[in-house]
């Protein structure tokens, strides 16, 4: 049933008064970054103490507490191997950080080149790269900062726009790539379809050096019964002989310790055996004792998911709660508030009224309530809908979520009666 205007009116004084009375005491309640909570780090403290001396030397092999072992011990690129589907030698383990190794391969190929150095991107005036949106700020904060143009995609329900992509990479040979996050997408909780993937791999583009940068950080990371898969972009591009264009990456940062984990780099052989030099200028080898830490703790593909049902259990009834709620205040038929509700990942990603979604976020900020900043997951921050907020609920508890989520609920009602008042005049 429809609101008149008075009703509207009297409506937000309502919220106005509880909203003052949330100012005068606010909350403390921090949901901007997909931080994995203390209970769910706590799943992996028997790894702390699971290493022997025997475990780190052996008279055949090499001692992994001293240099050497570039591109990771072999049981750790094995059990990556399994993750990413592809084989060992197609794999380089680093440090904690699967981002650094993204850094490296876009760093590397901008100002030094991977054929010679007459190929580095930084030669050319001007480079561009595909951001599918809402996406990963970090992502685009990285390609930003090297000098980048970003150009936004945008996402589907079953990945990115391909009819847009496609266009884009077959006609201007400056863009040199895309981001992608394949499985549980951050932040609308979207798995690539088979079409998307193969879409990707055989796609003419002008640029004979496009890449593909495949963060399948949430691989693992299913909430629900139901497993999301997405198809192996490695191997499909082996068929269509771009292989060369496909760099997938991963870690243990959300599986075990955020800033103690273990990332990994898959890649066709003249890709790794590429990096592999450029990383050999960085470092003597990376953390091998973590990495033997991971591997004897984890073991293989199947006690890793063993392991994520686990986390399952912990993160479903935040993300649960957070449907319920939004389901219980607005109804199906809000206009004023859709909202995903993945099956899998760290995130749900809410999409406001137009022209909304930066107040909501300031004014909950003032009570309290902390969230990554408006639009953020929009290249340069700049969405011309002003209609994308994320949450990342993983870190608090299920009461802490529901405090928020009420609190939400009342920015999103104030801000969008606001507006639709201030249309009607």
């Amino acid at each position: 049933m429809r609101q008149t205007n008075e009703e509207k009116i009297n409506r937000l004084e309502e919220l106005k008064e509880t909203y003052d009375r949330f100012k005068e005491k606010p909350f403390q309640l921090n949901l901007k970054r997909g931080v994995p909570g203390k209970d769910q780090l706590a799943l992996s403290e028997p790894m702390l103490n699971i290493l022997t001396p025997e475990d780190l030397y052996q008279e055949t092999e090499a001692d992994f507490r001293n240099y050497g072992v570039l591109t990771g011990i072999p049981e750790a690129k094995q059990f990556f191997s399994e993750v990413l589907e592809i084989t060992a030698d197609e794999v380089i383990v680093g440090g904690n950080s699967s981002l650094q190794l993204m850094y490296t391969v876009l760093a590397s190929k901008m100002f030094l080149g991977q054929s010679d150095k007459n190929s580095a991107w930084a030669k050319e005036k001007v480079v561009k790269f595909l951001c599918p949106s809402p996406g990963y700020d970090r992502h685009f904060n990285a390609t930003e900062k090297l000098g980048f143009e970003l150009i936004p995609i945008e996402m589907t329900s079953t990945g990115p726009d391909m009819d847009q992509v496609e266009i884009l990479v077959a006609n201007d040979a400056s863009i040199k790539g895309i981001w992608c996050i394949p499985t549980y997408s951050n932040p609308t909780g979207v798995t690539y379809s088979n079409e998307v993937v193969d879409r990707l791999a055989k796609m003419k583009t002008l640029a004979q050096d496009f890449v593909i940068m495949w963060d399948n950080a949430y691989v693992v990371h299913h909430l629900k019964e139901k497993k999301e898969h997405v198809q192996n972009v490695l191997e499909t591009s082996k068929s269509y002989g771009t292989e060369k264009r496909v760099w997938m990456f991963c870690s243990t940062s959300k599986i075990t310790f955020p800033g103690a984990g273990v990332a990994a780099l898959g890649a066709c052989k003249e890709n790794i055996d590429w990096v592999t030099e450029v990383l050999s200028d960085q470092t003597i080898g990376f953390d091998k004792v973590n990495q033997k830490r991971h591997v004897k703790f984890l073991k293989d593909k199947k006690h890793l998911l063993q392991h994520m049902e686990k986390h399952a259990e912990l993160l479903k009834p935040k993300f649960d709660s957070i449907s319920n709620l939004f389901g219980n205040y607005f109804g199906e038929e809000s206009t004023m508030l859709e909202w995903t509700e993945p099956n899998g990942g760290y995130f749900v990603h809410l999409t406001t009224m137009d022209g909304c979604a930066d107040r909501i976020v300031e004014l909950l900020a003032d009570i309290g309530v902390s969230l990554t900043e408006a639009n953020a997951s929009y290249p340069y921050g700049v969405n011309p809908r002003n209609n994308s907020i994320r949450l990342a609920p993983t870190s608090i508890s299920v009461e802490e979520i529901e405090a928020a989520v009420k609190a939400i609920c009342l920015c999103v009602e104030m801000v969008s009666l606001e507006k639709e008042l201030d249309s009607n005049k």
